[in-house]
């Protein structure tokens, strides 16, 4: 009797995404609380708020690591670049406990070297796993743990800080990076078997031609526009306490507000990027994000710190993060499909020419800060915004 043997099926990806979410959500509580909190590190380490930004855009480099990881992607081993990536993350608070500045620069590089490659890792997977029709849902869904880490820790830690200093912050952000990797490594599927490897490794192989032009403009477009919203975000804390007063306890509310729209603008494009249309997504959110550095920069030039002027520049901070979360969001499903053949190497190139725009943006935007205000900061955003709008309408053509 002959059997007829049928390919097995693959099993749910549901559970693979929420895990890949959580782990990333704990990366990025490490990752996202300096900028809110900026001044308190400031007085923590000993060190102007431009020094630190300096530190952390040279840091930023350490993202170009990601082109070292792309083939292993191309060759099933998400699973294993996401849990290393991890265990960086921990270590890199515990680091950051020693307390100088130079421990803050290790700190940071150990930071973006495990965030940036978990984060590729999971995009490269979701890419693998989900049709391009639907990948704006599943790829709103993974960012959500941008939005999610900021909500979630930055009140806990203004609290942790307030009453036990900011080492305790560093303690608790080891333990729940860890506690994402127990997660990650119970949910998320262990590589194939080693002839499945053996294939995808000669695919891979295969594959090591040049990325295909039609890719560049889409990989630059999503560099651009995380350039834009980061040169704001970074400072935006120090602005407000230096212009408007507030201190530790309204950074930490300003920044669950923050935490909040993220999660608004990452779920929004869940539901509505895919029917939409991405390219239409990713240019709606430029468009609010510099209608928020409109209103920022009214707000700065107000008279007086009055409420109703406070409230007026969270307003147009809040917008600019919105447009930002948006549309950088909706530009990473065009990235994952940039280069089909070559998923895993194209999202890592694409995560490398973004660690050179982050980085500049970083490194730029404390000075830029310290010499015209929140204004310089501003103009740098604006004009990497439209760069990145310009760039994605090339990679239509």
């Amino acid at each position: 009797m002959t059997t007829i043997s049928t390919p097995a099926t693959r099993p749910p990806f549901g559970p693979t995404l929420a895990a890949l979410t959580l782990g990333k959500a704990t990366s990025n509580a490490a990752l996202r609380w300096m900028a809110p909190f900026l001044p308190t590190l400031s007085r923590a380490f000993d060190a102007s708020v431009g020094t630190l930004t300096g530190i952390m855009g040279a840091a930023e480099l350490a993202g170009l690591s990601t082109t070292l990881t792309g083939g292993t992607l191309d060759r099933g081993r998400h699973r294993t670049v996401f849990l290393g990536a991890l265990g960086l993350v921990t270590v890199s608070s515990l680091v950051a406990l020693v307390g100088t500045v130079w421990a803050f620069a290790l700190t940071v590089v150990l930071l973006i070297l495990g965030v940036s490659n978990l984060t590729v890792a999971g995009l490269a997977l979701i890419g693998d796993r989900v049709d391009f029709s639907a990948r704006g849902r599943a790829v709103g869904t993974y960012e959500t743990s941008w939005a999610l880490s900021l909500l979630a820790v930055a009140p806990l830690l203004a609290i942790l800080i307030d009453r036990f200093g900011w080492r305790a912050a560093y303690l608790a952000l080891a333990g729940t990076t860890a506690l994402g990797m127990l997660v990650v490594a119970r949910w998320v599927p262990t590589p194939p078997d080693a002839g499945s490897l053996r294939r995808r490794s000669d695919a891979a192989s295969e594959r090591a031609a040049p990325l295909p032009r039609a890719a560049w403009a889409a990989l630059t477009s999503a560099a651009l526009i995380s350039a834009s919203g980061l040169s704001v975000f970074v400072i935006s804390g120090a602005w407000l306490e230096e212009r408007f007063a507030l201190a530790t306890g309204g950074l930490g509310a300003v920044a669950t507000a923050i935490g909040a729209v993220e999660l608004a603008s990452s779920g929004s494009v869940a539901l509505a990027a895919d029917r939409l249309g991405k390219r239409r997504a990713v240019a709606a959110g430029g468009l609010v994000l510099l209608a928020g550095a409109g209103v920022m920069w009214f707000a700065d030039r107000a008279d007086g710190d009055s409420a109703s002027v406070i409230a007026v520049a969270v307003i147009g901070l809040l917008l600019l993060i919105m447009g930002f979360e948006f549309g950088f969001v909706s530009s990473l499903s065009l990235m994952t499909e940039a280069a089909p053949e070559a998923r895993g190497r194209a999202i890592a190139v694409g995560n490398a020419i973004g660690t050179i725009a982050r980085a500049l943006a970083l490194a730029s935007s404390g000075q830029l800060f310290e010499w015209f205000g929140v204004s310089g900061p501003l103009v740098f955003s604006t004009i990497a915004m439209v760069g990145g709008l310009g760039c994605l309408i090339l990679s239509r053509r």
